[in-house]
This record gives structure tokens, C-alpha cells and sequence, in this order.
């Protein structure tokens, strides 16, 4: 008896290391390979964010655009090398993405201390991270583990990244094909409460659409003409209040009829997300728990574990 139990021991303690080795995700996956990363990661985001605050936002902006596409796997970092096509010139990406200069120094600091240790992706998931907490947001324990692919989709990128002028249904479908709940769309929506966005993404939105403030719109009319191409990339903060603030004021701003995007508005539009945004824009808490929960969820989507994929030595090109 004693032996068939201890054979049963052995048995759930290999199962055990072997799920962790090869399964889900962990915050203490690099406790013992790499004990200073997250340090590393704080460091270089407090001086990137030194140098422009707004790079919270970029950076936050970059986990999300890696995740929705084949998962988050670093994907969106690989650049065009000669037959090679990655995702940097999808119509979401193009100059418009940005932080990978970021995402290179936080991997050359940490490959001094951890060489060929720590994926791209999970930099991407920590810098996200960090960008939120730097800017006043919560901070919260990422799943690591994940490892970087060697494959990229730029016709992914093009079909599956949420557009600016998506309607309600549309984008909890979007979501939805990510296994992600229209509550989980809402609270990630939050993340407009920093950061910027270019006029060719709002412009419909400020002339076309009536459910949106007058003022607000010919606030915004001033530094986005009517008439493409003029003024296409000029720039405009998604919260006139507190545009390097992670708060709630998103949400004040959509029960106002201040949305910048078309798709931002739509959480406020008289449909189901309504009572939601009016939550949020009332209680920061409520807000902050749920964007956590949403970004956890997020950061799991499809990762590479194991022995799948690889840990790239330089996260723009895939290991020769």
C-alpha cells in the first residue's frame, strides 16, 4: 500500500512539473532563470518613460496588437526580411505602432544578465504592464512563459485587428473571436484613457456621426480637416483631461459624448455596454479590477509554451 502510494506520489509530481514546464503560464516562471527581469524591465520603462511619456500608452497599445494576432507570441516585432513578411505594414500597424525601439533595449538588458533565457513576448507583456502602472494605472502579476514564434501573419493583422470605425456588434464579435467577453471589450476600451490617435481614425467620427458633443467635435475639427489626405496623421488624445493619466475619465468622457472613435462612442450608444460605461466612469475600482482581469486574459491567448516556438536573440528577426 504504502509503496502504490508513493508511486502515486511520483506520478502527480511529474505531472506536476511537466504542466508547469510545458502548460500554462506563470508569474514565477523565470524566478530562478532570471531573478532580476522584472527590475530590468522597471528600470528601462522609467527611462523610456522619462524620455516621452506617451510610450506607456505605445507600449500597452503594442501587447494588444501582438495578442490579437496568432496570439501573444511576439509576432508583431519581427520585421520584413527579404522573402520574409512580417506584420509591421498591416493597415492597423503602419506608421502607427510604435515602442519596438523600447522593446529592443529592454531585451538587451536583459540578455546581459539572462542570455537567451527571457522570450520577446513576454518583454511585450511586462512593458505593457509596466507603461500602465508608470502612468497611474494598477499593476498586476503577469503570466510568463511564453515563447516567441517564428511565423508572423500580416493578413491577420489586416482582418483581425479591430478598426476605428467598427460598430458594437462588430466589435464584440472581434473580440468574441478571441474568446474575449464584450465586458472584457469594455474594460480593454479603457486603455484609450492614455495615448493618442491619428486624425484618419477619427475624422468620420467628428464629421459624419450625431451622437457625438458639438463642441467636442469642433474642438477636435481644428486639427483634423475634413478633406483626406490633409492632416491624416495629426494627432489628437483619446481624454482631453488626463492624456498620460491611466484613470477613468474615458468613461466620463463617452457618457458626455466625447468619444474620440467612432468605436469608442459605440460602448456608450444606447445598447448593452451602457450600464457598464456608466460603472466605470463612477467607480475607478471597478474599472481597474476588470481592465486586470481583461489584460490576464489577454496576455493568455494562444501563447507558444514549451518546446514551441523559440526565445529569440534579437526580437526583430527569427533565430538563423
Amino acid at each position: 500500500m504504502a509503496s502504490s502510494c508513493w508511486t502515486w506520489q511520483c506520478l502527480l509530481a511529474l505531472f506536476l512539473l511537466s504542466s508547469a514546464a510545458y502548460g500554462q503560464l506563470s508569474p514565477s516562471f523565470y524566478a530562478s532563470s532570471c531573478p532580476t527581469l522584472k527590475l530590468i524591465v522597471r528600470a528601462t520603462m522609467i527611462k523610456a518613460l522619462l524620455t516621452e511619456r506617451r510610450m506607456g500608452a505605445s507600449l500597452l497599445r503594442l501587447h494588444f496588437h501582438d495578442c490579437f494576432v496568432q496570439g501573444c507570441d511576439g509576432s508583431i516585432l519581427l520585421d520584413d526580411v527579404g522573402s520574409f513578411v512580417g506584420e509591421k505594414t498591416a493597415f492597423p500597424n503602419v506608421k502607427s505602432v510604435r515602442g519596438y525601439e523600447v522593446i529592443d533595449e529592454i531585451k538587451k538588458n536583459v540578455e546581459l544578465l539572462c542570455p537567451g533565457v527571457v522570450s520577446c513576448a513576454d518583454i511585450v507583456a511586462l512593458a505593457a504592464r509596466d507603461g500602465t502602472f508608470l502612468l497611474g494605472g494598477p499593476t498586476w502579476a503577469v503570466p510568463l512563459g511564453r515563447r516567441d514564434s517564428t511565423t508572423a501573419s500580416l493578413s491577420e493583422a489586416n482582418s483581425d485587428l479591430p478598426g476605428p470605425s467598427l460598430n458594437l456588434d462588430l466589435l464584440i464579435q472581434a473580440f468574441g473571436k478571441k474568446q474575449l467577453s464584450p465586458r472584457d471589450l469594455t474594460a480593454l476600451s479603457g486603455a484609450h484613457t492614455i495615448g493618442f490617435s491619428q486624425c484618419q481614425n477619427f475624422r468620420g467620427h467628428i464629421y459624419n456621426d450625431t451622437n457625438i458633443d458639438p463642441a467636442f467635435a469642433t474642438l477636435r475639427q481644428r486639427n483634423c480637416p475634413a478633406a483626406a489626405p490633409a492632416g491624416d496623421s495629426n494627432l489628437a488624445p483619446f481624454d482631453v483631461q488626463t492624456q498620460l493619466v491611466f484613470d477613468n475619465a474615458y468613461y466620463r468622457n463617452l457618457v458626455a459624448k466625447r468619444g474620440l472613435l467612432h468605436s469608442d462612442q459605440e460602448l456608450f450608444n444606447g445598447a448593452s455596454q451602457d450600464a457598464l460605461v456608466r460603472q466605470y466612469s463612477t467607480s475607478p475600482s471597478l474599472f481597474a479590477s476588470d481592465f486586470v482581469a481583461a489584460m490576464i486574459k489577454m496576455g493568455n491567448l494562444s501563447p507558444l509554451t514549451g518546446t514551441a516556438g523559440q526565445i529569440r536573440s534579437n526580437c526583430r528577426v527569427v533565430n538563423s
